[in-house]
Formats: structure tokens, sequence, C-alpha cells
């Protein structure tokens, strides 16, 4: 598949065609060539150069004549557009219980999505085989050609290292240690990058969710073994080794009780212990009965330490949460009045507005953020 690029050798050229290509991007409707030589201050037989060799790389195509009638003789100025369709991007979620995945075209508009439940002890190698079948099917609803696609992104529990290899993950068998993204690129043929699942969830909601305009942001997946994500100053902060925001080993400091047990009615661990579950437990204590009552509150009891000491930390201004608490009801209010017990100062809070979407919106975002790279990187500047 060839690389997908509007440059040439010339630096300046460069330059220029990645002006054009932002204003083309971003244009609400297809600019005419005086409109983009005012939007990126190139005069305009540069601009319409520039135009001419992204037309020929694919990524840039006339737009249709206006109709008939519009009142103006002459022959009407060209217009341009970017050629969204040019190519594709896929965002992938494999979870615990699932395995989701949504694509979607080179300015993020969304296609489809796709969702298929794998049981929670699949091995690797059948995630994986879950993986292809559920991307396959979704390509072929949506009439996108593998060949079309030009990167996958990827949302999985776990630390996550920089090449996409799984280095720890503790919900997943036989993650720890595979090798994601090699595995994938061979299936996908494209460029993959993997991240923790949090870690792109906190970028979804940046982009499309409750975080939207916000810089310091921290996201936690309420789960079985709870995650966050957190942006500093706009930028994702993965920390050193990738670990950042695992919270989920908190327990581990004089406080064993693990979520099975502490959103169990009856004594014995919760099991299954998934959404649908979690969602039974929090609606019978609404409706009063008193051990559903006493998970709860020892359900969110848990949620406050571990967003409590993100936001010592971080001292962030939004805490987003999802996971297994987006959608239930009556939670934001009790986790307020119990942060202000801990916090200097107490952030503003809101439930997740993707909801189960977070992980793969994130994960497209992912792939989107690569293909920009590609398309705006102006190699060799500050070179002599």
């Amino acid at each position: 598949m060839g690389q997908l690029t509007g440059r040439d050798p010339s630096l300046l050229r460069r330059i220029n065609s990645t002006l054009v290509l932002r204003a083309l991007r971003s244009a609400e409707s297809p600019p005419t060539l005086s409109v983009l030589a005012g939007a990126t201050g190139l005069s305009r037989p540069t601009v319409e150069g520039v135009v001419e060799g992204l037309v020929e790389a694919g990524l840039v195509v006339e737009a249709g004549a206006p109709e008939p009638g519009g009142g103006r003789l002459g022959r009407p100025a060209r217009r341009f557009r970017f050629r969204a369709e040019a190519g594709y991007v896929l965002g992938i979620e494999v979870g615990p219980h699932r395995v989701t995945a949504v694509v979607a075209d080179l300015v993020g508009s969304g296609l489809g999505g796709e969702e298929q439940e794998v049981a929670e002890g699949a091995s690797a190698a059948q995630r994986l085989a879950q993986v292809q079948t559920v991307a396959g099917r979704l390509l072929g609803r949506t009439q996108v050609p593998s060949g079309a696609l030009r990167a996958v992104g990827v949302g999985t529990p776990g630390i996550v290292e920089g090449n996409g290899t799984v280095r720890l993950c503790t919900a997943l068998p036989g993650w720890t240690g595979l090798p994601l993204g090699d595995r994938l690129r061979e299936a996908f043929g494209c460029p993959v990058l993997v991240e923790n699942d949090a870690n792109a969830a906190v970028l979804a909601e940046r982009w499309k969710g409750a975080a939207a305009g916000a810089e310091d942001v921290v996201m936690v997946l309420a789960g079985l073994s709870p995650g966050a994500g957190s942006l500093i100053g706009g930028r994702l902060h993965r920390g050193y080794g990738g670990a950042a925001g695992e919270i989920g080993a908190l327990h581990l400091l004089g406080r064993e009780v693990t979520p099975e047990h502490l959103l169990s009615t009856t004594g014995e661990p919760l099991q299954p212990l998934d959404e649908k579950a979690v969602a039974r437990v929090f609606s019978s204590a609404r409706s009063g009965d008193r051990r559903s009552v006493a998970a709860v509150e020892r359900f969110v009891q848990r949620l406050v330490h571990d967003v409590a000491a993100l936001v010592l930390a971080l001292d962030p201004e939004l805490v987003v949460v999802g996971g297994w608490a987006a959608g239930l009801d009556g939670l934001l209010e009790p986790l307020r009045r119990e942060l202000r017990l801990y916090c200097l100062r107490t952030p503003r809070i809101a439930l997740s507005e993707l909801g189960g979407a977070a992980v793969a919106t994130g994960a497209l975002r992912l792939a989107l953020d690569h293909v920009e790279q590609q398309l705006y990187t102006v190699e060799g500047a500050g070179a002599d």
C-alpha cells in the first residue's frame, strides 16, 4: 500500500502543501483558489500549483460546478475539496467481554460500527480472531476495501509499550507479553497504534464527549481493574513506562477487597462481573434493597479513593467517569460529596458522554492522528 502523503522533495512546497491541506480539511464548504490563498497567506498562483499536485496525489478533487441559474455570468470559480474518501481509519476496542470496531473517513466522519461478545476466558488467539472477524464484517458492510485502510487504532486493558506490545495485562488471558501491534499490522497491512483503554477513552471524551475543550483531564474507567487516562496541557500522559493511571493496583495498599466482593449482595463474589450484573445491583439499590445499597456505597467509596489519589497528584480541571459508572444514575452527587472531604480543590465531575463507545472512539482518534501526522509533517524542517 502506497504511503498517504501530499509532499514532494521541495521543503518550501511541502510547507505550502501542509498549509493548503489544513485549510481544505477544515473548510465547511469547498473553497475557491482565492479563498484558499486568503486562508493560507499564499499567492493564488502558488495555491493553484499546490492544489494541482494534491489532485495528482489523489488527496484533493475539484468540486462539482454550481447549479445553473445562480445569477452570475461567466465561468464560475473553480472549487476544491479534500477527498475524505481517499482512505479510511479503523478504531478497535478489545475488552474482557466484547470486541468493538468503528470505521471513519479521513476527516473522522463515522461510517459505522460493529460489536461482538467474546468469552471472558477466551485465549489470546481466539480474541485476535474475533478482532479480525468483527473488523472484516464492518468493512464489508460499509464497503470499505481493506487496502484502503490507512491506520488502525486499538484500545486494550493493560500496560502497553510504544511498539504495541502489552507488557502487563491481568484482565485478558494470555495478553501479557503479546506483541499486539505486530500481530495486527500483519493482519491489516497498515500502521497499527495500540494504547491502554483508559488512555484511548480520555482522548475520545476530549474529541467528542464530556471533556471537549478541556486541557487537564482525568478519565476513570470503573471496571474489574479500574484504570485512568490523563491529559496534561491537552497531551496524553502515559508515564515513563506507560503505566500512568493504573489505579487498579491501589487495593494492594491495605485495601485487598476485590470488585467482585465490593459489589456482592450475597457474601459470595459477584459472577459474572460485567456491566449487566453491576447495573442490576445499582437498580436494586435504587429500589431500596438493603444489601444492594451497602454494595453501592462500598463501590462509591472505593471509586472516591481511586479518583482522589489522581486529583491530589494532578489537580485536573475535570474528572470524567466511565466504564460501569457511565449511565448509572445517582453516582455523580455522592462522588462529588465525598471528594470534597479528600481534595484541596474539587474538580468538575462528569459522567462519560460516550459510554461504551469511548474506547473504540479513542482508538479511532489515535489512527486519525497518525494519518494527520503523515499529511502535515514537514520533513526536513530545520535543515540547512
